[in-house]
């Protein structure tokens, strides 16, 4: 037999805060209300980070997070531990934001102004370094496959692994790994020169 490859020290860090946060889940659910506050804080910006590039509503990231955690804590005395909590509590953020495109689908939003195009370029910032690139990453990622966009957001952005983003996003670790794949070269197409061939 050949002995275990050493872990990554990033995937030990990732597997002892994981752990640690299932922890404070756990607690939280049986009743403690400083683990409740510390799983929120330790969990907050990737539940935000996830649902801003999820929905592609930068703005209304904040709105969805409280959204995601109200049903979260709700619901917390039920959270077993089979699974890491950040797995389960982003698996609920997709729904929130599932939820709210189907609301949105059933009632569209009215924009107050007459010209809603121009107001909102006109409240971009302007000459920041790197400012068109990230705009050009944002355009890319709301463009892209929203499945593809999941996979790509879980693993590449909020670091989650292959088997945890699957648990997610409620599909097979294969399926997770393929969605990832073409998502990059999504990405990749978008920068290549014309004229170039991908690999």
């Amino acid at each position: 037999m050949f002995p275990a490859p050493p872990a990554h020290p990033h995937s030990v860090r990732s597997g002892r805060r994981d752990r640690e946060i299932t922890a404070w889940a756990l607690a939280a659910g049986a009743g403690d209300r400083e683990a409740a506050e510390h799983f929120v804080r330790a969990t907050y910006d990737d539940v935000r980070r996830f649902v801003a590039h999820l929905s592609a509503d930068v703005p209304g990231a904040d709105d969805l997070a409280q959204e995601t955690y109200l049903r979260a804590l709700s619901s917390l005395a039920t959270f077993a531990g089979r699974s890491c909590a950040r797995t389960w509590l982003l698996s609920i953020a997709r729904r929130v934001v599932i939820d709210r495109y189907r609301n949105a689908a059933a009632r569209p939003r009215v924009a107050d102004t007459t010209d809603w195009q121009t107001a909102a370029e006109r409240a971009q910032p302007r000459h920041l370094p790197g400012f068109d690139e990230t705009v050009a990453v944002f355009d890319a990622l709301e463009a892209m496959d929203p499945s593809r966009r999941e996979a790509f957001v879980l693993t590449q952005l909020l670091g989650l692994s292959y088997a945890e983003a699957a648990g997610a996003a409620g599909c097979p670790v294969g399926t997770v790994r393929s969605r990832v794949a073409r998502a990059r070269r999504d990405l990749t197409s978008v920068w290549q020169p014309a004229g170039a061939v991908l690999p």
